[in-house]
């Protein structure tokens, strides 16, 4: 391994279907069951059981889609508070082994664990305590990655899951990734996993054999990061205090909406409803957003930057009629969304804290 980069113990801790485990969790009888969590009769599948899995059924899904692939899966209702409740628990245990926690979701963090508070050197061990203690505490199972740098550790915590671990030492990281097909390699989608199909480039290493050049003409901007991950190399500290870049809001409808009258209705609901969370969190923004997904499923999108900070739901309402009319579509609707974006948190200066890390070995 090349010795002129730091050598981080990084962990990468993903809960096990998440939502759906709280659910069975809370619901005994829901247990060993095919369960999504979403949907019911026009949304789509916010998270789905392993048991569900085995049928096809995955997150985004179109309810009707789920429900065809399984049906005996149970829809059940998103309960949020409930998620937050737990991943905040879940969250006191990580740092109860570092402060370098960088929260991905509600369900999945890096922690750097290469001076932690417990002056344990295993970074294994560390991430077994932590499983461990989520399970006492949660009675949730999950499963983690541990290895040099963030996109390993992402990797690996996916390869012995549900309820397991994996550790890749840097002396067979070089291997491991050679091996790795490209479709594993997190930030390749499908749709860049095809591409990479018809060049011959089907794992790790047929990537490595490409230069930056090459990668960089086929690839664009994204080329540069395929060129360096193959190689290990991914320096990316854990930022444990994640500036919040959007928020948003959107509705699915029951029925496809098509009169004008409706869609103003939802849009200045959705601006009162999106004027009042961003409020709540004292946050502006300068962009607006506008997502419409029609009824064939298809996505558009369209936005609008001011100079100065949008101030109420008004003014949202205003823009967001603006940017419906100039829809390129004149067909159903099925969703709604607004977001905003180009918010005050990312003017407010953070202050971060440089860990000097000493090159150690690697555990």
């Amino acid at each position: 391994m090349d010795s002129s980069f730091p050598v981080r113990k990084i962990i990468h801790v993903d809960m096990d279907a998440f939502y759906a485990s709280v659910e069975q969790h809370d619901n005994p009888e829901l247990k060993g069951k095919a369960i999504a969590v979403g949907g019911g009769h026009r949304g789509v599948v916010s998270a789905a059981s392993y048991e569900a899995r085995k049928f096809g059924v995955r997150s985004a899904m179109p309810s009707k889609t789920a429900r065809e692939k399984c049906p005996h899966l149970i829809f059940v209702p998103p309960r949020f508070a409930r998620y937050k409740e737990i991943s905040r628990k879940i969250r006191e245990i990580f740092y109860e082994y570092t402060d370098l926690v960088e929260p991905l979701s509600l369900d999945e963090a890096y922690l750097d664990v290469t001076e932690n508070k417990k002056g344990i050197e295993s970074a294994n061990q560390i991430a077994k305590e932590i499983r461990q203690k989520i399970f006492e505490q949660t009675g949730l199972t999950a499963s983690a990655g541990i290895a040099v740098n963030k996109f390993l550790a992402k990797v690996a915590s996916d390869i012995n899951k549900p309820n397991g671990q994996k550790t890749i030492h840097p002396d067979k990281m070089e291997k491991f990734l050679e091996e790795l097909p490209v479709e594993k390699f997190y930030g390749v989608g499908k749709v860049t996993a095809n591409k990479m199909f018809t060049f011959g480039i089907f794992k790790g290493k047929d990537l490595k054999k490409r230069t930056l050049e090459d990668l960089t003409r086929l690839f664009g901007k994204s080329g540069g990061y395929y060129y360096n991950v193959v190689r290990g190399i991914h320096n990316s500290e854990v930022k444990p205090h994640r500036i919040q870049k959007s928020v948003a809001v959107e509705r699915t409808f029951f029925e496809d909406l098509s009169d004008e009258q409706q869609i103003d209705e939802k849009l200045s609901s959705l601006s009162e409803e999106l004027h009042q969370r961003l409020q709540k969190n004292n946050i502006l923004g300068r962009s607006l957003t506008l997502k419409i997904k029609y009824k064939d499923f298809s996505l558009y999108t369209r936005s609008s930057t001011k100079e100065e900070y949008f101030a109420s739901p008004e003014e949202f309402f205003r823009a967001s009629k603006k940017l419906w009319e100039l829809r390129p579509f004149d067909k159903a609707v099925r969703l709604l969304g607004l977001s905003l974006s180009h918010l005050n948190t990312e003017e407010k200066k953070q202050v971060s804290v440089q860990l000097k890390i000493p090159f150690q070995e690697f555990e």
